[in-house]
């Protein structure tokens, strides 16, 4: 597998593909967030898109599926656009950990200029790409980039950048936490970002019509020794008024039980398509589960969107992961009766 860790310092690769000066000469770029967009991928976009305005360049910011309410009240969301405006000279995606997380925005054949990424399942797709998996959130690879590329980091990047921090750590608790991403964290707040306001803005404050929407999971979990598991109808989200194609974060709440080593989310989408959404304790990768059916992410949070009815991909994905679980169960026993 093609796999780039970024083991050299972020400036080398940089400086080897000769990134700053492509930016710094580009007049009109375009930057993308992946579909059904999170903290990571809103912060990302707005983080790098308002630093490229601040130094004067034309920047369409493109998210396919628009921008969650949660973050609509981050400064410079109201530019963010569903569809680019065509004639940019320069093409980045960020947080995409394939081409079709882009959502159709580059025609059949094309390649964005620049990937930036943290996901360990990217394809690495671009023509250059800028994929750290060693990184919690893309935006803590952007807050290192932005001075890299002599870009000014405005108070509002900073927000935006610390948002995707946030998010995507679930406030800095994630198992994959480093001290690198605290230094990064710290950077954003000197520069102006206010953690305990977009803390409680993106993780403590839900909307009515997303609770409600988790009640229609929550009323439905089930569960099988470590698996735990719900399932999100197009009339469940139609009965809560809910907005997104998401799960609303309903994954967290599932994963935060006791005694659960996966939580799943199944998420109805139209023309015939399911969401899953994998989380998982340390220890247990999802991400080749993921990856397996065609999706991508971390070792212990993945996801895909896959072709079916909502049951059948219910009852192909429970069996694979059951499967996981069994396997990774007899090797702790085999483990414990070596020792």
């Amino acid at each position: 597998m093609n796999r780039e860790q970024m083991t050299e310092p972020l400036f080398v690769r940089v400086s080897d593909h000769g990134i700053r000066e492509r930016v710094q000469a580009a007049q009109h770029i375009l930057l993308v967030a992946h579909i059904r967009p999170d903290g990571d991928s809103i912060g990302s976009l707005l983080g790098l898109g308002l630093a490229l305005q601040a130094a004067g360049k034309q920047v369409d910011m493109v998210s396919p599926d628009g921008v969650p309410s949660t973050y609509q009240r981050l400064d410079g969301s109201q530019g963010i656009v569903r569809k680019p405006v065509s004639g940019w000279d320069y093409a980045i995606t960020l947080d995409c950990s394939d081409l079709s997380r882009t959502g159709g925005v580059f025609p059949a054949g094309q390649k964005p200029d620049l990937n930036i990424d943290h996901h360990i399942t990217n394809e690495n797709f671009a023509r250059v790409n800028l994929v750290d998996a060693q990184a919690t959130a893309t935006a803590e690879i952007l807050a290192e980039l932005i001075p890299i590329l002599d870009l000014p980091m405005t108070q509002a990047s900073a927000e935006a950048l610390l948002t995707g921090l946030v998010t995507d750590t679930i406030g800095f608790r994630t198992s994959n936490m480093t001290p690198r991403a605290l230094r990064v964290a710290a950077s954003l707040m000197e520069e102006g970002a206010d953690l305990s306001e977009l803390y409680r803005q993106s993780l403590v404050q839900r909307s009515f019509e997303a609770v409600r929407y988790w009640a229609q999971g929550l009323v439905k979990m089930e569960r099988a020794g470590g698996l735990a598991w719900t399932t999100l109808t197009l009339a469940d989200r139609k009965a809560a008024n809910y907005p997104g194609r998401d799960d609303a974060d309903l994954i967290t709440v599932l994963a935060s039980m006791n005694e659960i080593d996966i939580a799943i989310v199944f998420v109805e989408q139209s023309k015939g398509l399911v969401k899953v959404s994998w989380r998982a304790v340390p220890g247990v990768d999802v991400s080749q589960l993921a990856r397996g059916f065609g999706g991508g992410g971390h070792p212990a949070a993945s996801g895909v969107e896959m072709s079916g009815s909502l049951e059948r991909v219910t009852e192909i994905v429970l069996n694979q992961t059951q499967a996981l679980l069994d396997e990774i169960s007899r090797e702790r026993q085999q483990s414990a009766a070596a020792a």
